[in-house]
């Protein structure tokens, strides 16, 4: 066999273990876990945001619940008499999950939020780590809806 026949053999063969390699990183992840932390964040999103049942968070975010907004405080107990007050003061307060998305053991949610029902609100990216069961960590981006876009898109 020629130096170039053996040079080509060698190459393909690199190249097929290369690919049964990537193609064993591509394997099917547990979906069945990711779908329940999906469940657990939007249930805990709904009834917490929407029906502004705080008793929800007692269950759903672990004791030391860690906050990447700077205006909420670290901590279950914290983040709860945060949202309390939030709640009290704007009773018609509402998010609507426009879609989600999970990768593991994080969740996205892309959320339409609003104060009350006169208002444009704020298109918000809420991410969640989940950690056996229960909400661990929380970052998000926050934009507000324009009264005039430049644009015929919407934010959602």
């Amino acid at each position: 066999m020629n130096v170039i026949k053996k040079r080509f053999l060698v190459g393909f063969c690199l190249l097929s273990i290369t690919s049964i390699v990537a193609a064993k990183d591509l394997t099917p992840r547990n979906l069945t876990q990711e779908e329940e932390n999906r469940a657990l964040v939007i249930n805990f999103y709904d009834n917490f945001f929407n029906k502004h049942q705080v008793d929800v968070a007692t269950k759903t975010l672990a004791e030391d619940y860690k906050q990447h907004n700077p205006y909420v405080p670290d901590g279950r107990s914290p983040a709860i008499t945060y949202f309390e007050g939030f709640f009290k003061e704007n009773p018609q307060s509402s998010a609507k999950i426009i879609r989600s998305s999970v990768d593991g053991d994080i969740v996205w949610l892309h959320v339409h939020s609003k104060v009350n029902n006169d208002d444009l609100g704020k298109a918000v990216v809420d991410i969640f780590r989940v950690k056996d069961g229960k909400i661990v960590e929380h970052w998000d981006v926050i934009q507000n809806v324009p009264e005039h876009a430049e644009n015929s898109n919407t934010m959602f």
